[in-house]
């Protein structure tokens, strides 16, 4: 099964498949913002932080994916990556579903090293308080739908990084 996994791992097409993913969770979220209204809350633009950290390790990953080092390295990354997702992922639905006590202030909370919100405010500056996604598709909200991928993407990435130390 590893062996499978290794390959899989060393293959353009499973990188080109996260950088494509990333991608498309990016555009939705703007599609959100600009054409139907929804401005996103800290933990929305912080989990738009995270994905766009994920992509720029998925090209890293995508061009060292054929050297051991480098690629377990990137496999480490993308986990942590992905568990960034998750856990802003997890919070937000928290709030929304209100097992989390807690609300937002309007400071996005980048460090001044990475001022996401002043360098790109058009995508990582903070419009709204905290409490509420948008539905996605049959009843599923943003925050559900944030959460069972970023689940995917840890349980994938780990088990990626596991055959890229056993291969």
């Amino acid at each position: 099964m590893f062996s499978t996994l290794a390959s899989i791992n060393r293959s353009c097409y499973f990188w080109i498949a996260m950088i494509v993913t990333c991608l498309c969770m990016e555009s939705i979220a703007l599609y959100y913002q600009y054409a139907l209204d929804y401005g996103p809350c800290v933990l929305c633009v912080q989990v738009r932080a995270w994905v766009l950290g994920l992509l720029v390790i998925s090209v890293y990953g995508l061009l060292v994916r054929k050297n051991k080092i480098p690629l377990m390295i990137a496999n480490l990354i993308t986990l942590f990556f992905a568990a960034g997702v998750l856990e802003r992922s997890y919070t937000t639905l928290g709030i929304e579903r209100g097992f989390i006590e807690g609300s937002c202030t309007l400071n996005s909370g980048f460090p001044s090293w990475l001022a996401l919100d002043k360098w790109l405010p058009g995508a990582f500056e903070p419009w709204e308080a905290c409490g509420y996604t948008p539905e996605l598709l049959f009843g599923i909200t943003m925050a559900e739908g944030l959460v069972v991928l970023a689940v995917g993407w840890v349980i994938i990435l780990l088990l990626m990084l596991i055959s890229s130390v056993k291969k």
